[in-house]
Order: C-alpha cells, then sequence, then structure tokens
C-alpha cells in the first residue's frame, strides 16, 4: 500500500506531502503545494546530514496546520536517537514551515540542515502528463532568498522561499550548517510565497514577520467564529457531535476568494476539485442552508456575475446559462483544455433558481431576489431557449465543444454514466430524469419569485402552466410501468433509457413524482439492487456495466443520498428516509474524519468497513454538507413563512437531538426530537 498522505489546506492554497513531511512529484498523485491549480512547489525534501528522516508521529492541529515529529535513521534506531526534528507547517496566503533540531545529547552536535527545493509549475489538471517547463532560478544568500519563476508569454507564475537565519542558498535548496548545544535547539522560518502576474496580477505574497505574528491566531479565530455562527448540536448518539463539527471544519478549509472577487464561496474538493465548480457550490449551499446561509449569496452573485452571455462552442457557453467552473491554470489560460471559464453543465442553470428560491425562504433577503432578477429570469429562459434542444419540452444536453467538452453534462459527468440496463449508450441530445425535475422545480419557484418580488405575475402564471404540463409530459414519458421506476433518460428520438440509477430520487426531492408513484420509487431506492446498507448506490446490482467501484455505474456518493432522503422526506416516505440516513451516518462515522466523496457500492456486510475510491475527494464540500442536510433532514427543518417547522422523523439508535440557535428570517429558533424507540421507553418509564 501507498504511504499516507497529509494535507493542509486553506481555501484554494493547498499543500499535499509524504508523512515525513517532504513533497517529491508524483505523476499518480498531486503532491506539492498549490494554489490556483498551479503547483509552486514539486519538491520540498528535508535531509540531516544527507540522510532523509523518519516519522515518529504527527498532531493534524487544524485544517491548515499540522506538525511532524521525526528522527534520522530507520525504524530500529528510533530508540537511540539523540536528536530529533519538528516540522510545524501551515498554509493562509502563503506556506510556512518552522524546522526545529533538538540535541538531546550532553555534548554540542553539528549538524548539516538541507532543504532541496523546485517547482516544476505544473497546472494541477496535468498532473499525470507532465509537460517540461523552463524555470528560472535566482539564488540569493546575502538575502536567505531563493527565487523559482515560470513565464509563457503575460502568465508569469512565481515561487520565492525565503529563511529567517543565514543559509548557504544554491540553485536547488537551502543549507544550514548548524551547532547545537547540549539539550539545546536550532530553529528557522521557511517563508514560501506564491506570486500570479500577468494577466491577472494577483500578488500573495506576504510579510514574513507579520505573518509569523498573525496569521495562525487570525485563522483559529475566524475558524472558531464559523463554528460559533453555527448551530449548536447536542446529541446522545456517541460520535455525531463530533463528526457535526468536523464537517463544519471542513466546509470552513473549503471556502476561498476567487481573483477579483471579495466574498468567500465554497470550492468542491481536494485535491482535484479545488476550484469553483457551479454544481457543486450550489449544493453545498442548498444542504447548508440551516447551518451556514453566509455561503449561499456570495455563490449566487459570484455565479450571476459569471454568467453566460454569449454563444460559444469552445466553452459550451450560451446566454443565461451558468458555469460549470473556473479555473485559473496555464492549460486554461491558454485554450489547452475547456477548464477556465467551462459552462459544460446543464443542471446548474436550473439549480441557480432553485438555490435563490430557497435561501430567500431561510432569509427572507428580498433585495438579494430583486438584484439577481435578471440573472434568474436569464436562467429561466435558458431552459426553453437552449436547453430544449429537440422542441419536445424536456431539458437536454450535447456538448457544443468536440475535442474537450465534458460528455454527459449532468451531475453523473463520467463519459460511461449515462446507458441502459444492457450498457447500451443513447445517442444525443440527453434527457436525463432528474434534469426534468430540476427544471419543474425551478420554474415553479421562479414564479413565486415573480409573483411576489418582481411584480410580473402574468410571467408567474405562465411559469405556473409550463411547470405542470412538464410535470404531466414526464410522468406520461418516464415512467416504466412494468419495472415501477422512471427511466434514467429520454434519448432524441423519446425512447426511454431502462436503467434503474439513484436519479430517481432527486425526482423526489423536486417533486416531479405523481404522489401515488412516490411509494413505489422509494421501495427501489431502500431495495437490495440499490441501497447496500451504507447507502443508495449510483446504479443498481444486476444490470450489465453495474460496477460496485465504478463511480458512476454503482458507488456511494454522501451528496446523493442526502438529496434522496430529503425527497423521501417531501413525500412522507419517513421509514425509508430514515433508513438510508442512518447508513451514510454510519459509514461516516466508521470512517472517521472528513467524509469521504464516494465510496465502493458493496454490500455493508461484505466488507463491514466503507472502501473509498481512489478518485474521490476528501475532504469535500458536498460531502461534508450532505452530512448537515442529512441532519436538517431527519430533523425536519423547513421555513414556513416567518416561522421554522421542526417535523422530526429520527433513525432508531439517535436517541435524542437538540439543533441549537438555527438562523433564518425567525432570528435564532431551537429544534429537539427523539428516535421512536427512545421515545417509546421514555413514554414506558
Amino acid at each position: 500500500m501507498k504511504q499516507e498522505l497529509v494535507h493542509v489546506i486553506a481555501g484554494n492554497l493547498f499543500a499535499i506531502s509524504d508523512a515525513q513531511g517532504d513533497i517529491e512529484a508524483d505523476p499518480q498523485a498531486p503532491t506539492g503545494l498549490f494554489a490556483y491549480d498551479t503547483r509552486f512547489l514539486s519538491h520540498w525534501v528535508l535531509r540531516i546530514d544527507g540522510e532523509r528522516i523518519n516519522a515518529l508521529a504527527r498532531d493534524d492541529l487544524t485544517y491548515f496546520e499540522t506538525r511532524f515529529f521525526l528522527v534520522p535513521g530507520a525504524a530500529s534506531h528510533y530508540v537511540d536517537a539523540d536528536m530529533s526534528i519538528i516540522r510545524h507547517r501551515s498554509v493562509h496566503d502563503c506556506f510556512h514551515e518552522n524546522i526545529t533540531v533538538l540535541n538531546h545529547s550532553s555534548q554540542p552536535a553539528d549538524y548539516t540542515v538541507r532543504m532541496e527545493m523546485a517547482s516544476d509549475f505544473t497546472d494541477i489538471v496535468e498532473v499525470g502528463q507532465l509537460r517540461q517547463r523552463t524555470v528560472e532560478v535566482s539564488a540569493d544568500s546575502a538575502s536567505q532568498q531563493l527565487v523559482l519563476r515560470y513565464q509563457r508569454d503575460r502568465f508569469v507564475r512565481e515561487t520565492t522561499v525565503r529563511s529567517t537565519v543565514p543559509a548557504e542558498v544554491d540553485a536547488h535548496g537551502m543549507t544550514f550548517r548548524i551547532r547545537v548545544a547540549p539539550d539545546g535547539k536550532w530553529e528557522t522560518d521557511l517563508h514560501v510565497s506564491v506570486t500570479m502576474g500577468g494577466e491577472d496580477g494577483r500578488d500573495l505574497r506576504a510579510d514574513l514577520q507579520s505573518h509569523q505574528r498573525t496569521v495562525r491566531t487570525g485563522m483559529r479565530e475566524d475558524l472558531a467564529q464559523w463554528l460559533d455562527r453555527a448551530p449548536q448540536l447536542v446529541a446522545e448518539r456517541d460520535g455525531l457531535e463530533e463528526l457535526y463539527r468536523g464537517s463544519l471544519a471542513d466546509l470552513a478549509a473549503l471556502r476561498y476568494r476567487p481573483l477579483s472577487y471579495r466574498e468567500r464561496v465554497p470550492i468542491g474538493g481536494l485535491p482535484w476539485a479545488m476550484g469553483l465548480c457551479g454544481r457543486d457550490a450550489i449544493i453545498t449551499c442548498l444542504q447548508t442552508m440551516a447551518f451556514t446561509p453566509e455561503l449561499a449569496p456570495a455563490t449566487l452573485r459570484m455565479l450571476a456575475l459569471m454568467q453566460g452571455g454569449q454563444l460559444d462552442d469552445a466553452l459550451d457557453e450560451e446566454p443565461g446559462k451558468i458555469l460549470a467552473q473556473l479555473r485559473y491554470g496555464e492549460t486554461g489560460a491558454f485554450g489547452d483544455r475547456a477548464s477556465a471559464l467551462y459552462y459544460g453543465a446543464a443542471d446548474t442553470t436550473p439549480l441557480f433558481v432553485v438555490l435563490l428560491d430557497e435561501y430567500e425562504r431561510w432569509s427572507g433577503d428580498a433585495d438579494l431576489v430583486r438584484e439577481l432578477r435578471h440573472p434568474a429570469r436569464m436562467a429561466l429562459d435558458w431552459i426553453d431557449e437552449y436547453g430544449d434542444l429537440t422542441g419536445d419540452g424536456y431539458l437536454r444536453y450535447q456538448r457544443r465543444n468536440e475535442r474537450d467538452g465534458t460528455v454527459n453534462q449532468c451531475w453523473k459527468d463520467s463519459p460511461d454514466a449515462i446507458v441502459d440496463s444492457d450498457g447500451r449508450q443513447p445517442a444525443f441530445p440527453r434527457a436525463t430524469c432528474e434534469l426534468q425535475g430540476y427544471a419543474y422545480d425551478a420554474k415553479r419557484r421562479g414564479a413565486r419569485l415573480a409573483r411576489e418580488f418582481w411584480g410580473d405575475p402574468a410571467y408567474a402564471d405562465r411559469l405556473e402552466r409550463e411547470a405542470a404540463a412538464l410535470k404531466e409530459r414526464f410522468n406520461r414519458d418516464f415512467w416504466l410501468p412494468h419495472r415501477e421506476y422512471y427511466a434514467l433518460a429520454l434519448d432524441p428520438y423519446g425512447e426511454p433509457v431502462d436503467a434503474l440509477a439513484s436519479n430517481i430520487g432527486h425526482l423526489l426531492w423536486s417533486g416531479i413524482v405523481a404522489d401515488d408513484r412516490a411509494e413505489a420509487v422509494a421501495e427501489h431506492l431502500v431495495g437490495p439492487r440499490l441501497f447496500g446498507g451504507w447507502g443508495v448506490r449510483t446504479f443498481a446490482e444486476g444490470q450489465r456495466t453495474y460496477n460496485p467501484v465504478g463511480a458512476h455505474l454503482g458507488a456511494v456518493w454522501p451528496s446523493d443520498n442526502a438529496l434522496i432522503v430529503a425527497g423521501l422526506r417531501r413525500y412522507r416516505l419517513d421509514a425509508q428516509a430514515a433508513r438510508i440516513a442512518a447508513g451514510i451516518f454510519d459509514m461516516a462515522q466508521t470512517v472517521g474524519g472528513a467524509v469521504p466523496e464516494v465510496i465502493a457500492g458493496y454490500e455493508r456486510g461484505l466488507t463491514t468497513y466503507p472502501v473509498e475510491l481512489a478518485m474521490s475527494c476528501r475532504p469535500q464540500a458536498w460531502s461534508s454538507g450532505a452530512l448537515l442536510m442529512l441532519l436538517g433532514t431527519v430533523l425536519g427543518l423547513r421555513p414556513t413563512g416567518d416561522n421554522l417547522l421542526v417535523n422530526p422523523a429520527v433513525p432508531e439508535g439517535f436517541g435524542r437531538l437538540e439543533l441549537l440557535d438555527i438562523p433564518g428570517r425567525w432570528g435564532h429558533s431551537d429544534a429537539y426530537a427523539r428516535d421512536r424507540t427512545t421515545e417509546r421507553r421514555r413514554r414506558l418509564r
């Protein structure tokens, strides 16, 4: 098995190293110091007297700070070590490492401390396919500084490493020749600043002494305030409070400020999605509305600012379309890949309207609804003007960028995700079922906004008629009566793609399912083909392409399950909702730490431990948010006018739950609940 990787993270800037704290470029993993999609350090290796050092222990203080405790020599020599090393690492707008050498002997000791340094300035999307770059190196022993610089036209990236004590600086690192007194110590601070020049002019350099004095304190205060603003959970179930606070801390770590934007928005997840991803950000905001509502207005404004305004095939851009992702790496800047400003998603646009309406329901922020009237109406217009590609009234997708655009522009965006039960892929344009649910929900919510805030009752009436017609048409064309579930998709000729998949749970969440069909859908979701014990699989067992380790062909996503549970509760299918919620909570507590983005779809009895997939991001915003959404859903939190409705359906074994100081238009409210078994026992006593 590969050695454990260790990360520190602060928004878009993160560092991934081995268990000793060393960084070496690996084509199989994004090790290095990254910021805004570029690797600024690809080599950062500490040697003592020419030898590598080994880990004794590590203290992960918080998401942005960790300490490595190290000794020289092999494992068999640890007991005889007469010196040890502590590496204290933290990140903010820069990377900081304090190296302390401790002499445990009764005699003075001389050591040669060497930090090897290099950068390849690789775009994170190219980690597995490195290109050769010419890096300029400037070494200055007088100022204890090493500068690494890469430039391609106006695209400039620069890494500057400085030391607080004198060093011999060369093109490959810094050397310190030191003498340490008996039972004494020596230390230096290495400060790594990253500069983005050229087209954006962003300079992230910070003063070294100021950084040492204030940054860690400021970061701790920011985290403490973030946690204090969120509701307080009091739970009888062991470990649930820790899981809750851990998810909040992960969400704090995954906030960043896009360039030229003042507010922080949620990014996708470590390591592959460390930028603004429209789908991930919107879903995260919907999941966390009762807990961290401040994410929503910042995200809505940012997405409105980036909304499509023209037809551009390379970017898959269309007027009114909401962003799929925003990247700052070299490949996107020069059009080598469709990754800079990219719109290849069909679900972000209706979900933008859903989020705007949901935020107003919780916050009462009518000003934001009026401020974003034009972007919201453009998004609603896009559904029919550009989303209906065959004129049959269904929201479909087909990429404009045939070179490297995203093939499947729904949440299941891997190329082989949309197939029928026999593994055949339908032709384009495709109309997946959950897209219709999102469009239906967006139209209904848009109608409310138009009537109550935009002063346009005629537009509201039109949207309501269109939503009703869509629901009737959908329940006619997508329903498979002999199987009692909805088709995964329709092909361009209106033929159903008959696969059984978790997407049907999103239909419950959107409200497009006919009432008399909801229970049948629910039974499939908790049936043995989809539900494996830890959660609902993306693709049902028994179909030709089912694969428990396939991301969208059988694996389990907490984010997917959170929407499914919310949908089940919407249709008052509480027992099924509680069963799935309990599985996800069990999975998260069993794994420990940050909630993984995706786990294998193995039967729970087969593995007894959730198997995380290699491609999984961790922490991941919509996975951490999923835990919060599940908690709010089992408590039955729902804004109703200026009041908060609490209608719990708590899984067995959870005991009593209290969620205190839930923010909203009502100020702050509390929610209390017990699971039914605990409540029955209490009454019997």
